[in-house]
């Protein structure tokens, strides 16, 4: 246990150092196998390891959901996603916030990033809002709270991911995700309805629109709308596999694009190079991720930190309450794919053992690893959103997190306490 310690303290010397983390966690990976048991089986092992995960035909589905939300992104999808949900409730106290929860969520349903959304939103959203006289940690926490909506609202990289490590179908990972999706627009809903009750200083109503507006602003939107209903109809229903419904999927943001006379030569092939470079990233990490982890598995941390949990001797409930305080301290530190690949093959078997749902446990760990990504003192949206804006101070965006971490609080609570909520969905389909 000693050594894997050291290797992960290794890794965060190296990452604090600017080494790339998949590099870091590569090199730490091998060198510590290499100790372990040799330097001939480090090299075969690794080899292994790589060839079998880009072999694997559960992660074709990557690049295809990466090549949509490219072609949406150059498509000028997000300032229409947030004209309209604009147009409905802008006109509303602190109606503008909930447009960009909204917008946030339609736009990380075609991207599956929380950090693109996070950026995407930051350039959208926050010069309106504070041009309307809204307050900047107001508006700032609603950007950032409302990017996290990009990992959790299918599709999802990190549900791919999670469904790699644990063997469980991404289709009903897909599924479970849409009702905690709209559980957490409910709860910021009432998150800044409430703060702007109490300070309606904080966020004032907009100009009404009109119902002519309203409607043109939604046609814009609409194509996005059934491809979204299409993907995830068909996944439901069985009329085709998660790898199919990926390639539908880039397949109908490249004719929305077209149609919306967004792409050209130029903007296609730039949509298949970021492509490339976002799979290529991916994947850089999760190597590294899986070869690390494979040290300290050998390094035997697992079965120690599992023998630790139940020496606690605590119920379902508080093992549980552990594993996710473990997943927030760490999410501030590493990231999100990176820290789904270190810390599902430790947990999965502890709570399954437990007698809890691997689906479940899914969706559990992409929320938690979402509050990392808001939570003090690091909280990677709340510098994606600080480096677009550098006079915001760190303290104003901090301020405007808090209600939003309360609204996530409930909603985890809720999650833990009654799995059924969201196994719901994955239970009716085909």
């Amino acid at each position: 246990m000693a050594e894997a310690l050291i290797g992960i303290a290794a890794v965060l010397a190296l990452v604090i150092l600017r080494v790339p983390l998949g590099f870091s966690m590569a090199a730490v990976g091998f060198g510590g196998f290499a100790l372990v048991r040799g330097p001939t089986a480090a090299i075969e092992t690794v080899g292994q390891l790589i060839l079998d995960f880009s072999m694997s035909y559960t992660f074709a589905i990557l690049p295809m959901f990466v090549l949509m939300g490219a072609f949406v992104h150059r498509s000028g999808l997000s300032e229409d996603l947030y004209d309209a949900s604009n147009a409905w409730l802008g006109h509303l106290r602190g109606g503008l916030s909930m447009a960009t929860v909204a917008a946030s969520a339609g736009f990380g349903a075609v991207c599956g990033s929380s950090v693109a959304t996070a950026a995407t939103m930051g350039r959208v959203a926050f010069p309106p809002m504070t041009r309307y006289g809204y307050d900047r940690g107001l508006a700032a926490g609603t950007i950032v709270a409302g990017g996290t909506l990009g990992i959790l609202i299918p599709p999802s990289m990190s549900l791919v991911v999670y469904g790699f490590l644990t063997q469980q179908d991404i289709g009903r990972l897909f599924i479970a995700g849409l009702a905690p999706g709209l559980l957490t627009v409910g709860l910021y809903f009432g998150v800044i309805a409430f703060v702007t009750r109490l300070r309606p200083e904080l966020g004032p109503p907009g100009p009404s629109t009109s119902w002519r507006d309203r409607l043109g602003a939604t046609n814009r939107v609409l194509g996005v709308l059934v491809l979204f209903v299409l993907v995830l109809g068909g996944i439901y229903v069985g009329a085709f596999t998660p790898n199919e419904a990926g390639g539908i999927g880039a397949v109908g943001a490249c004719v929305i694009a077209l149609l919306r006379r967004h792409l050209d030569w130029r903007t296609f092939t730039a949509s298949l190079v970021e492509a490339a470079e976002t799979t290529s990233m991916v994947f850089s990490v999760a190597f590294g991720a899986i070869i690390l982890s494979n040290f300290v598995n050998v390094a035997g941390l697992p079965e120690s930190l599992s023998a630790r949990i139940i020496a606690l001797e605590l119920p379902a409930l508080g093992i549980i309450f552990v594993i996710c305080l473990v997943y927030i301290l760490l999410g501030c530190v590493f990231d999100g794919l990176a820290l789904l690949f270190l810390t599902v093959p430790v947990f999965a078997p502890i709570v399954e053992a437990l007698g809890y749902d691997l689906i479940w446990f899914g969706i559990l760990v992409i929320i938690v690893s979402e509050i990392a990504l808001i939570t003090p003192p690091i909280g990677m949206n709340v510098f994606v959103l600080k480096s677009q804006n550098p006079d915001l101070p760190l303290k104003t965006i901090f301020r405007g997190i808090v209600p939003f971490l309360v609204a996530d609080g409930v909603r985890l609570a809720l999650v833990v306490l009654f799995p059924g909520f969201v196994l719901l969905l994955p239970t009716l389909m085909s």
